[in-house]
């Protein structure tokens, strides 16, 4: 049996809410180990939108969810492939946060507008949620794919300041997030079966070497090819073979990155619906904002008289980078 690892990150642009980056996992025979997952699944996934015949939509955040979409496919997506929320029971956003981030998300606690509360599923309906869960897990079962562990790192405005300062680089957060969930995956990850793990291609780098070796100290990281389209490397010493390539669009050629890039979005657009829920008590009439550049500068003109009167400073809700 074989490990293959998606990992992707929402978030990474807007001035405004937290940054998301996440990890997927699934255990897949050695013969399906180079195999195309949307085209093993094909009973129970599809990739495209305009194929809406009552299979999952997984493919790239970007095209599952926009504002004039909605969050119903999306949400339906992660939600059955975490089999979170089906048989009917409660769920709100922090179990789901519980469930991704177990051990790190004390600064995500720490915010003044985060409650956890909000009831899920929003948008998706309790009865496909669980129809669609069940005809997964034959799908797979169907296959021998089992799924593995899915992490998810959250850093606030706060963190992801003091990281870049500390660093000198935005691009130390992705290596922060990066480090960490390779680390997870490596040490909760069955014991000597192989692992490959790809990766989206984080901006203009190239280099990744340094990066893992600080992940996976007790190994020596091998780099076979680091260029624009592909980093390709290997990790020696450890007690299995460990892979890691990093590609352009990844999250559109592999079915974990995409799953990954889902989860991601949908906890980002969570957040970002109690953020705004938080300010918008504050200022009565304030218009939603997703965070991104433009908008965001219009959004926090707006919120700061309401941050000087609750004493929330500005490094803590603006990022500086």
């Amino acid at each position: 049996m074989t490990w293959i690892v998606g990992i992707d990150e929402a978030g990474y642009g807007p001035n405004l809410g937290p940054f998301v980056m996440t990890s997927a996992a699934c255990r897949v025979p050695e013969k399906l180990a180079q195999a195309d997952l949307w085209q093993v699944l094909r009973r129970a996934v599809r990739r495209h939108p305009s194929d809406a015949d009552g299979r999952l939509l997984i493919e790239d955040s970007k095209i599952v969810y926009s504002t004039r979409r909605g969050l119903h496919d999306l949400e339906l997506g992660v939600l059955a492939m975490l089999s979170l929320g089906q048989n009917g029971e409660d769920l709100c956003l922090a179990h789901a946060i519980e469930r991704l981030c177990p051990a790190n998300h004390a600064d995500l606690r720490a915010e003044p507008w985060y409650t956890g509360t909000s009831l899920l599923p929003r948008s998706a309906d309790k009865g496909l949620l669980q129809e669609v869960t069940v005809r997964m897990e034959r799908a797979c079962r169907s296959r021998h794919v089992a799924w593995g562990l899915v992490r998810s790192l959250v850093i606030c405005p706060g963190r992801f300041n003091q990281v870049t300062e500390q660093e000198g680089s935005k691009g130390a957060v992705l290596a922060l997030g990066l480090a960490e969930l390779v680390r997870a995956h490596h040490e909760l990850e069955g014991d000597a079966e192989p692992a490959v793990f790809f990766v989206d291609k984080h901006g203009g780098r190239n280099d990744y070497a340094g990066i893992l070796q600080h992940a996976l100290p007790e190994g020596m990281v091998l780099a076979h090819e680091e260029g624009m389209q592909r980093s390709r490397y290997s990790i020696l010493g450890l007690n299995r073979d460990l892979r890691l390539v990093f590609e352009p669009r990844a999250d559109h050629q592999h079915f974990c990155v995409a799953l990954a890039s889902m989860v991601s979005k949908y906890l980002r657009e969570l957040l970002m619906l109690e953020f705004n829920h938080f300010w918008q008590q504050h200022v009565p009439g304030l218009k939603s904002t997703a965070g991104y550049p433009g908008d965001s500068a219009r959004f926090m003109e707006v919120i700061r008289p309401a941050m000087q009167h609750l004493g929330i400073a500005e490094p803590t809700v603006w990022r500086r980078r």
